[in-house]
Order: C-alpha cells, then structure tokens, then sequence
C-alpha cells in the first residue's frame, strides 16, 4: 500500500443521529476511491462498515469502523461512528484523534436530538464539523427548512456552500458556491456533468456565494480586512479561509448528498481533500507533561491507542493514531502508561473487517497492529528516546443505567467475568464489578439497549447464558446524634474463658469539629461499675480524655475516627486494635439495613478485663456489640446515593418530562436552553432511559453524575427497615 505524508492524511469521524444515512455515506466514500467495486447497502447486509454480527442483524451500527478512501492524491481516514446515544463512547473516541467531523444530517427530519448530541460532542472536543445533508432524493426532503434549523440551533456561522437545484423525487443537480459551476448526476449517481450554473439559477447562486464569503471573511480578521478593501476574495484566500475557518470552528460548510445513490459524495471527498486540515495544520495536542506536539514526521515516534477490537483470525486489534515520527514493522516502542516494551508486528489500514498491510506509518496517520501485549485503550506508545510521554486519556461519559447480572449456570461465574473484562477493553463505557454490600455483580452502561447488546454478545459470543436482575441500591447509615453503650462479654466452657468489658460514645462526624472532651447524656448504666479515672459526673456530663486517635478512610465514602480516651489501664493498650476491627467489622454491614455506615467518631473511654480469660476476640466482640447498640440509639439514619441529572429535551416535551422527575423525587435545579437539570436519587432511575423515551418519542437524553448522600424520607426508611427485617427472617 502507498506511503502517505502527514500533509496528505485527512482524518474524519462521520457523526450524527441514527438513519441519517452515515454507513451509505461511508460506503459511497469508499467506491469512489476504488477501496470497494460495488457498493453495498444496509437492506442487503453488505456494507464494510456494518460487518459484525450483531449489526447485521440490527441493521444499524453498534460500533465505531475504521476505515480509509484515497482521493485526489490523498488518504482519507474514516471513522464511522453509531448513530444511537448509547454507544456514545464510541463517538467521543472517535472525535479525540480525527481532526474533523463530518456532521450527517436526515433532510426529511432537520435537526434531530442525535444532531444536538452529535454537535455537543464535537464541541465539546473542539472538532471542525462539516454538515452534509443527505436524504435529499425524498419526497419529504426540505433543504431550506433543514438549513433554516441548523443556523437556528447552532448559530450563523453555518453557511451552505453547495445547494440542492432539485431537491425531493427527482434530485439530481446541485449548485457548489465555491466553484460556482452546477453537477449534474446520472439516474445511477457516480460522475456527474459539470456545467455553468443555469440562468434561472445565478441570481440565487451569486447572492449566496456573496453570503459565503463574507461569512468567511468573519472568521478570521486578516481575510475581513481584505474583504473589506477589495469587496471579495480572491480563490486562494477562499481556500485559505475555508481551512482557517474550520481549524477555528468560525465556520461551519453545509454541503448536500444523495449517498444512497452517490449523488454529491465525489464533491464532499473534494471538500475534503482540498480544504480540510491535514494533521499538522491542527493545533499542537500536549502530552500530560506538557510537551506539545505537531504530528511531525520528524519528531520522535509517539502514537495513542484510541480503540481496541478483536477480530476472528486475527486476535486483539489495537488502533492507534501517530502523533509524533513514525511507525514500521518490527519496531520495538515502550509504553507510556507501564513501561513496558512493545514489538509492532505488523501495521494495517483497515476497512471495517478488510486490512491492508503497510510497511510504514507517518506522523497524523490512524492506523492498525495486532498482539500487543500489555497495551488497552488510552495507552501512549513511545520511542526510547520519549518513553514516558503519556497523551490526555479519552473522556469517557459515566454510566447512566445499571443493573445486575449473573450467569445462569453458576459454573460459568468465572468465564462470566473473564468475559465481562474483555468486553470492557472493547467499549470502556461499560464498566463491571462485584460490589460485597449488595452481594451483587452490577453492570453499567449507557443505556437499556447497551447493556442488552452486552447481553446479546455474552450469550451468542460467549456461550453464557445471563440474566438481568434488579440491582440493589448502594445505600449508606449514619447517625444523628450522640449516644453511648456498653457491653461486656463473658463466656466460660471449661478451660480459659472469654471475658471483655467495652464502654462507648459514639456521633456524628462532620468536617472541622472539635476534638471529643464533653458529652451530655442520658445515663443508661450504672455509674458505680465506671472507672471514676475514665469520667467526671454532673447533669449527665461525661468527661473524655484522648489518648489516642486513629483516623480512617473508610473506601466506601466517609471516615471513622477511634479515639483511646482509657484512663488507668481498665483496658490494656493492646486489646484496643481488636475493639477497632470489632467495630469495622459491624461498620461494613450496618446495624439498621447491612448497609455500610459512615461519618461516626467513636470514644472508648473505660472497660473491664480478667487477667486470664481476657483477649483480642473478647473484646472485639464486646466493641462490635456496643458499636451495635449504641448506634441504635443515636437517631440512626439510612443515606442514599443522589445523582445530578442533566436531561436534553425538545421544547414541546419539557412538561411531561418535569412532572415524571417530580414523580421520581426530584429536585429541579434549572432550566436553560432544552436542558432540565435536577437531582434525583439513584432508586428512583430504574429503567429511565427507557421511561424517557417513551416519553418523548426517542427525542431526549440525559446524564447523570453521582452528587452526594443525602437521609431518605422517614416513610421510606421505615420500608427499607422491614425489608431488611424481612429478608433476614428468610434468611434464618
């Protein structure tokens, strides 16, 4: 395969709603650089793209394609991303190493919700984008209502510069404003005739190519100058302009395409070539140490793993874009993220399932290797001579559905999460893991279809048969007030016995409280039995002295502190650990529900031992029962998790959506532009995605980010009580 320079690389990544037409325009792409002989179609399950099985039979794309045309002398990198909302991880990685996104617009529909989020994303990745609107042969086509919402919903800077002649049943024609001349398509697509532009048409055509230059003009002040002193551009400051435009996303091209009869897609490939930025035009992307870089040939060889596959016959696909030198076979690179040597075997221009083998890869390049051994997704590969660069990770979007999942048959519990590892590496939105308190494994995704195409490949791929279940909801206790207890333990069986005496206060911790030395309360024991060293009486008033103080972390959110307030050695300094571990023991599984418990400072401030019988286990038996008791007498409260939720909903839907939050709990936090933000809590999501379509006709979408913990309502604690009273009735 012919060796191409950084300066003739052009990389896009094909963006937007589903059936907008992205996987045609893709194929149509390819037949027109010769990469295929015939073009395939959705309808026949034939396209490079759509080639796994899953996509075959769904008919829509589920993961991003690599692929690659070559035109005009140049090589155009592909990446052709799914349209729905749930496999949006794929969209992000793809926008993070193209240099430009080609935005795939549906004529019939105009701007749709996967339109909003597709924009987002690129904005948010800082992406040039390039409207093309397709479906233009339909007869509900509406090329200026479609135009007219793109500028509505995006902004001005939005400029055609092609239009349709024809547009509806029949299209053939279109006027490009940049060569003013009209293409004119055979019933079947491919060449078409280039002509002048008709007469009924030069009005239109000179008033509109007036508007694209000074649109062009206004995203870059040296070109408004000229524009002003000379009234136009000459066609080298529109060409110059137009990659000027992009690089700075001040303007933004809408051209148009029948791809589903190759009718304008030779023309979009000539925009490409001629006018989208190669690698190097781009502005430098910095490394976590700061080191920017230029995608220079010259400089020494970095390149980011953006994508991992596994492919029949071939194994673990990793594909990587070059940031930096270049890559040939044989080479021997280290690894960035740990140190570790790779041998790249062999390189690849991919096309969907296809591979073209290279024997060298330039700086701004995307391309291919197989068998890495110890690089995933994220990772940054390097020379020697910069082994320990490491490039910004992808932002990956956090889960928005969950539920649980286990093997039907419990023998596969091991090949289950061997499985689950491996689907990660593929798609790192979906994430996985065992949780201890709800002695569930979760599976989490973007959404209900996601996590059912994860169950589709664990049965069909895997041989696992799996089950969704309800999943648990990770909550929290705590306390809200002080409370103290004592419990003695003693027991005797012949032989040493086992003896321990543990008294306790315990209370809420917050951030920036005092130390422990006062408490008033109610006395519950006998004062006689107390050391008089330990404590001081008076109106229920009990003085503590530290001694020690143990603070700690607790991995499931929140702290414990341990304070040794032991005056006169009525508990020896050494049974102290064994009371901690006591109550870290009943920590992990809470009092009131099993759940864990957090924020809660405990004294030990006086016991009782036996110079014989007593030892760890006694009195880590006696402090996890006091721990018990004297939490539930200080006004304990159950926490759940709150997630803040930020939902994309068209106008006309707001109220419905506003009243099932309302439904859910919800606190609304604002409103602004299409967008209802809120906190909710996480038990009240179950199934959203699935609710909020419904609601909307698919038109919405959300996020949702965990916030806080924060008491459930009384009524619920009281539910969530005997739930669990219930659930270990059974289980005695």
């Amino acid at each position: 395969m012919k060796e191409y320079q950084t300066q003739d690389i052009r990389n896009i990544s094909l963006i937007g709603g589903a059936k907008t037409g992205k996987t045609t325009l893709a194929e149509c792409m390819l037949f027109e650089g010769g990469k295929v002989t015939r073009r395939g179609s959705i309808d026949d399950k034939n396209t490079v793209s759509d080639y796994r099985e899953i996509e075959l039979e769904r008919q829509n794309s589920v993961y991003s394609s690599v692929l690659y045309t070559e035109h005009n002398s140049k090589k155009i990198n592909i990446i052709d991303t799914p349209g729905f909302d749930d496999f949006v991880g794929e969209v992000i990685s793809s926008l993070h190493v193209t240099d430009t996104a080609v935005m795939v617009v549906n004529a019939q529909n105009g701007v749709e919700v996967g339109t909003e989020i597709a924009w987002r994303n690129a904005e948010k990745s800082d992406t040039p984008i390039i409207f093309a609107v397709n479906h233009l042969e339909h007869e509900n086509s509406n090329w200026d209502e479609t135009v007219a919402q793109l500028k509505q919903h995006f902004g001005g800077s939005l400029t055609p510069v092609q239009y349709p002649v024809n547009a509806g049943v029949g299209f053939d024609s279109i006027i490009d404003l940049i060569s003013m001349k009209m293409y004119k398509f055979p019933q079947d697509g491919g060449n078409p005739e280039i002509t002048d532009i008709p007469d009924g048409e030069k009005d239109k055509a000179e008033e509109l190519n007036a508007a694209m230059i000074e649109d062009l003009a206004a995203a870059d002040e040296a070109l408004m100058e000229k524009y002003f002193e000379e009234g136009s551009l000459s066609d080298e400051d529109i060409k110059n302009g137009l990659k000027l435009g992009l690089i700075s996303r001040g303007f933004f091209p809408i051209l148009c395409v029948n791809a589903k009869q190759n009718m304008g897609v030779g023309r979009v490939l000539d925009f490409i070539a001629n006018y989208v930025p190669s690698p190097d035009e781009m502005p430098a992307v910095k490394t976590l140490s700061g080191k920017e870089l230029k995608c220079d040939a010259s400089d020494p060889t970095i390149a980011f793993v953006f994508k991992t596959t596994i492919e029949s016959h071939l194994g673990e696909v990793s594909f990587f874009k070059i940031y930096g030198g270049e890559i040939s076979e044989s080479m021997d690179l280290i690894n960035g993220n740990n140190a570790t040597k790779e041998r790249i075997s062999q390189i690849f221009a991919f096309n969907g399932k296809n591979r073209d083998k290279m024997d060298k890869a330039f700086a701004g390049d995307i391309v291919a290797t197989i068998k890495l051994k110890n690089t995933r997704t994220d990772h940054t590969l390097n020379s020697p001579k910069t082994s320990d660069e490491k490039l910004p990770p992808i932002e990956f979007p956090d889960p928005k559905f969950r539920t649980a999942i286990k093997a039907q048959n419990q023998a596969d519990d091991e090949k289950l999460g061997t499985a689950l590892n491996e689907i990660h590496r593929m798609d790192p939105t979906v994430i996985t893991g065992y949780y201890k308190e709800l002695k569930q494994m979760i599976l989490q995704g973007q959404g209900e279809l996601h996590l059912n195409i994860v169950k589709w490949h664990l049965e069909n791929q895997y041989k696992i048969p799996v089950e969704f279940l309800t999943p648990k909801i990770p909550y929290r206790e705590t306390i809200t007030k002080s409370s103290q207890a004592n419990y003695l333990h003693k027991k005797q069986s012949g032989g040493a016995g086992q003896f321990g005496q543990v008294y306790m206060i315990i209370e809420p911790y917050e951030e920036g409280m005092p130390e422990p030395s006062k408490y008033k309360l109610k006395q519950t024991m006998s004062m006689s039995s107390v050391n008089p060293l330990s404590i001081q009486k008076g109106d229920n008033e009990i003085a503590v002295s530290v001694r020690g103080k143990d603070e700690i972390t607790l991995e499931w959110g929140g702290k414990l502190f341990f304070y040794n307030c032991i005056v006169g050695g009525s508990i020896d300094a050494r049974f102290l650990p064994a009371i901690l571990k006591g109550i870290m023991e009943r920590m992990e599984e809470g009092p009131l529900t099993g759940s864990y418990a957090r924020d809660i400072r405990v004294c030990v401030y006086d016991g009782k031992m036996h110079p014989v019988d007593s030892n760890e286990v006694s009195f880590k038996l006696a402090g996890k029962t006091a721990f018990s008791m004297a939490f539930k007498e200080a006004a304990p409260k159950i926490l759940e998790p709150v997630y803040d939720l930020e939902v994309i909903v068209p106008e006309d839907k707001m109220g419905n959506v506003m009243t099932d939050l309302q439904g859910r709990r919800a606190i609304i936090m604002g409103m602004e532009g299409g967008s209802i933000k809120a906190k909710v809590p996480l038990a009240e999501m179950g199934r959203y995605s699935t609710a909020l379509s419904s609601l909307t006709s698919g038109r919405a979408t959300y996020n949702m980010k965990f916030a806080e913990y924060a008491p459930v309502p009384s009524d619920i604690q009281e539910k969530l009580l005997k739930e669990y009273e219930e659930s270990k009735k059974e289980d005695d």
